[in-house]
């Protein structure tokens, strides 16, 4: 039988992850390690991030790539470190962790794919300034895109010859 680890303080799992190697997950007062990418994963993420950088550049907003923790605190202080983020909000200035996103981007990957379908979207919709989120396939040709309407969110899936429209950021 395996044994709980003993809970963490959301203010002891940042002095943690400050001084740990490897980046950890932390949901309800425990901290989860991160398994190490695959070269698919890290061209796409590293395709984003460099497309979305030049756009943005010269404007207000930030982008960042999967080493930027996020923090949602109406989630118990989830925190998670996704794949591309774009913060617009200047008063989201702690250089270690965003709050405040208007673009949360995640690669899916065949043992990440349900925890960023699920439990991430479920907590990401608690973050008010969240406009997009976008799940991106690396195993087929497939972006599904939701985005907050004043209704709830609304689903668009792309596949190949279709043309991603990002409004938060307006790419």
């Amino acid at each position: 039988m395996l044994a709980r680890q003993p809970e963490l303080t959301y203010s002891k799992y940042l002095a943690y992850e400050q001084a740990s190697p490897k980046k950890h997950e932390f949901i309800n007062g425990q901290a989860y390690a991160m398994a190490g990418a695959s070269e698919d994963h890290n061209l796409l993420v590293g395709g984003l991030f460099s497309r979305i950088w030049n756009h943005l550049r010269g404007k207000p907003c930030r982008v960042f790539s999967s080493d930027m923790k996020l923090t949602i605190a109406a989630a118990d202080n989830a925190t998670y470190y996704p794949d591309v983020m774009v913060v617009c909000d200047r008063t989201d200035s702690d250089p270690y962790v965003k709050q405040k996103p208007c673009l949360l981007i995640e690669v899916l990957s065949p043992s990440t794919a349900m925890l960023d379908r699920r439990e991430k979207f479920f907590n990401y919709q608690k973050l008010e300034t969240l406009q997009e989120y976008v799940l991106v396939s690396q195993s087929e040709i497939k972006v599904e895109l939701y985005r907050r309407d004043p209704e709830g969110w609304l689903v668009q899936s792309l596949s190949m010859g279709e043309s991603l429209q990002l409004q938060s950021i307006d790419w």
